[in-house]
């Protein structure tokens, strides 16, 4: 009978710890549903090195590779490679607001590509690789133009930038073998030639702001 009363206390015992852990995790997951994240787009030459400098960036939950701003429903690589489809390849930040803000998000899309070249970044030429913000919000557009002009008035750049400001409508996610590319594929000539330079310079400048 004491066996009985002691397999009985141990699985009472056990249930409540298991009812303790899953509370435990319910309330993990409520904290993670509950922090509201945000969503930036932009387009700075090809989406393999923007996506590898903003995968980098602390409070950056998530960073998609695809293509937005054209007409051209469902595009893939090979159609907006012509340039005929209005789209620019861009990247897709999803971001926690309280950790990094979107203007610090602007500060390093500037900051890590030439806004001056128009329709072209390096050897990367057309309108798909085109410098580009596409705001999803008015103050982002407010944040976008303010920070665009003082650049400008600046004179950190010889020439003036030529970065287009256009409302988000619709974003495509790349084809799988897009994602995480230079995480990927880091020995890839274009990964270590142009790539891996830009990501060392980013991480020289915006160290602070590094995972």
């Amino acid at each position: 009978m004491t066996k009985y009363i002691f397999l009985f206390l141990l699985i009472s015992l056990t249930a409540c710890n298991k009812s303790k852990d899953n509370n435990n995790f319910k309330d993990q997951e409520i904290m993670e549903t509950t922090t509201k994240l945000d969503t930036a787009t932009f387009g700075s030459g090809c989406f393999w090195c923007s996506e590898a400098i903003f995968e980098r960036v602390k409070g950056v939950h998530k960073v998609i590779s695809g293509y937005a701003g054209g007409t051209t429903e469902n595009p893939s690589y090979e159609q907006v490679c012509t340039g005929k489809t209005g789209h620019a390849e861009v990247c897709q930040i999803i971001f926690d607001p309280t950790v990094v803000s979107f203007a610090d998000l602007l500060k390093i899309f500037w900051k890590t590509h030439d806004p001056t070249t128009l329709n072209r970044q390096g050897a990367d030429e057309g309108t798909q690789y085109r410098s580009v913000v596409f705001y999803h919000s008015n103050e982002q557009k407010k944040l976008a133009e303010h920070y665009k002009l003082e650049l400008d008035n600046s004179g950190a750049w010889a020439d003036p930038i030529v970065t287009e400001i256009s409302p988000f409508t619709k974003f495509y996610p790349a084809e799988a073998y897009h994602q995480n590319y230079f995480a990927n594929n880091p020995t890839q000539g274009y990964c270590s030639f142009v790539i891996a330079p830009k990501v060392e310079k980013f991480e020289k400048v915006f160290k602070e702001k590094l995972k």
